[in-house]
C-alpha cells in the first residue's frame, strides 16, 4: 500500500458493492409473493438479481419487465414492503468497513452513487453506522446508470477531479457509467453478478477486486 492515497475520492454502488441487501430485498419480494398466493423464493435464488433492485426482484419474482402492464403497480407495492424491512438483515460486505476506515483515516472522501432511492440508501447507511460524504440516489437525476448523470452530480457535490475518482460496482452498468463520467471504473467480485452480462473480467474495468481492501494497493 502506498504511503499516500492519490485518489480524489472513492465512490461506491450500494446494492451488491457496499452492502449485502439481498436478504431484505428478498423478504420484501416474498411478502409480495405471499399476497399473490405464491411460495417464497430462497435468498440464493434472488441474489443474482438483487443489484437491479426493484426491477430485478420483480423480474425473478413475477417474470415482469418495466414494459409489462402490471409492473408499475407491483413496483410501488414492492417499495412499500421494502421500506418496512430494509434494515432487518442488510450488512456491509466483509472488508468494506476496513476499507472505509482506511479512506477516512487518510482523508479521502467517499460516497454512494446508486440507482436506489436516496431515502433508502441514507436510512440503511445510518443503520449500518457509515457516514458517506455524499449520497446520490436514483431519484436525484432524470437518468439511471449506466447514464453518468448521478456520478457527475456526486463529483460536483464533492468538488473533485473526476479523472482521479474511483467508482466501484458489481454490474456492467456501473463500469459503463464510470467510463462515461471519466472516472476510474472498478469491478468487484463479491457482489450480485447478473447472469445477463458475464463476469467482472469481461466488463473492461480498470481494476477487478476480489476483496474490498485490495483497492488500497491501487490508490
Amino acid at each position: 500500500m502506498s504511503s499516500e492515497l492519490e485518489a480524489a475520492a472513492v465512490l461506491f454502488d450500494f446494492d451488491g458493492t457496499l452492502a449485502d441487501t439481498a436478504p431484505d430485498l428478498g423478504a420484501a419480494l416474498n411478502r409480495l409473493r405471499g399476497r399473490e398466493g405464491l411460495a417464497p423464493l430462497d435468498v440464493e435464488t434472488l441474489r443474482p438479481y438483487a443489484s437491479m433492485g426493484a426491477r430485478g426482484m420483480l423480474r425473478i419474482g413475477f417474470s415482469l419487465t418495466p414494459q409489462d402492464g402490471r409492473y408499475a403497480g407491483l413496483r410501488e407495492q414492492f417499495l412499500r414492503e421494502y421500506e418496512q424491512v430494509l434494515c432487518n438483515d442488510t450488512r456491509l460486505f466483509p472488508g468494506v468497513r476496513e476499507l472505509l476506515d482506511a479512506l477516512e483515516n487518510h482523508g479521502t472522501p467517499w460516497g454512494i452513487v446508486t440507482n436506489k432511492a436516496r431515502r433508502f440508501a441514507e436510512r440503511i447507511s445510518d443503520f449500518l453506522g457509515v457516514d458517506p460524504d455524499v449520497v446520490v440516489g436514483g431519484d436525484d437525476t432524470p437518468h439511471f446508470k449506466p447514464h453518468p448523470a448521478s456520478l457527475l452530480l456526486a463529483a460536483q457535490k464533492l468538488n473533485i477531479t473526476r479523472e482521479r475518482a474511483f467508482y466501484l460496482g458489481d454490474d456492467l452498468r456501473d463500469i459503463q457509467a464510470a467510463r462515461a463520467a471519466a472516472m476510474k471504473p472498478v469491478a468487484v467480485e463479491w457482489g450480485y453478478i447478473s447472469p445477463d452480462n458475464g463476469g467482472p473480467a469481461a466488463w473492461n474495468a480498470d481494476l477487478v477486486l476480489s476483496r474490498p481492501t485490495d483497492l488500497l494497493e491501487h490508490l
